[in-house]
C-alpha cells in the first residue's frame, strides 16, 4: 500500500477500469446531534433525552464512482452496547470485509481512497490488501476531509437525525440504517457529494 494523492487514484482507476471508492467512518451515540427546528416565538423547543443506558453505533461507508455507471453507496454498521472492554471501532478485518462485499457488489476492481487512520495503515491491513489483486489503496493527504465525498454522507445523515430522541442503541442503529438506505437510492445526491469536493472522474492527462 503506497501513499499517493487522489489524482493518482483517478489515473489508476481509469487504467484498470476500476471503481474509485472513497472510504470513511463515523459514529453516533444516544445523544442526538443538534439541529434547527421550528417553534413558537419565545418558546425554545426542547427534545427530552433519557440519561439511561449507553452505547454507540459505528459506521463505515464507501461512496463508489465509475464513469458510465451509477454512483453507489455501500456501508456497514457495528453496534456497541457499552460493555466493559469492548472494542468501539472497526477493526482491520471489519474494513476488509466491507471492501470484499463491495468487490462482490460492484463486480470489478477497486481503487480505495482513505485517510491515515492507524487501522488503515497497520501491518495486518497491508497484508490483507496485498492478498487482493483487485484492490489498490491510495491514502489521502493529511487533514484533507474536504477531498472525501463520504464525509458529506455523514453531514447529511447528522442533519436527518438531528434532535431525534431514541430509546436505546438498537433503536439508534435501526434509524441510522433506514436513513443510510434512503441515501443509497439517491444517485444524484451521491454525485453531488463528489462534485462538492471539486473532484471529477476524469484522470489528469498532463
Amino acid at each position: 500500500m503506497a501513499a499517493g494523492d487522489v489524482a493518482g487514484g483517478k489515473t489508476v482507476a481509469a487504467q484498470r477500469q476500476a471503481w474509485l471508492v472513497f472510504e470513511d467512518e463515523a459514529g453516533q451515540t444516544l445523544r442526538p446531534p443538534k439541529a434547527r427546528t421550528w417553534g413558537r416565538r419565545g418558546h425554545t423547543p426542547v427534545v427530552p433525552v433519557t440519561g439511561k443506558g449507553s452505547g454507540r453505533v459505528s459506521i463505515a461507508g464507501l461512496t463508489c464512482y465509475r464513469p458510465g455507471r451509477r454512483s453507489r453507496f455501500i456501508y456497514r454498521t457495528i453496534m456497541h452496547p457499552g460493555r466493559k472492554n469492548e472494542r468501539r471501532s472497526f477493526s482491520e478485518r471489519d474494513y476488509i470485509a466491507l471492501l470484499d462485499a463491495a468487490h462482490q457488489q460492484l463486480d470489478g476492481p477497486i481503487v480505495c481512497v482513505w485517510d491515515n487512520l492507524n487501522t488503515h495503515v497497520s501491518a495486518a491491513m497491508r497484508q490483507m490488501i496485498d492478498a487482493r489483486d483487485w484492490l489498490t489503496v491510495i491514502r489521502l493527504p493529511a487533514y484533507a476531509p474536504d477531498l472525501n465525498p463520504t464525509e458529506a454522507v455523514w453531514s447529511h445523515l447528522k442533519r436527518r437525525i438531528g434532535n431525534l430522541a431514541v430509546t436505546g442503541v438498537d433503536h439508534l442503529q435501526a434509524i441510522i440504517k433506514n436513513r443510510l438506505k434512503s441515501i443509497q437510492y439517491r444517485h444524484d445526491l451521491l454525485d453531488g457529494f463528489l462534485a462538492h469536493t471539486g473532484l471529477t472522474l476524469e484522470p489528469n492527462t498532463t
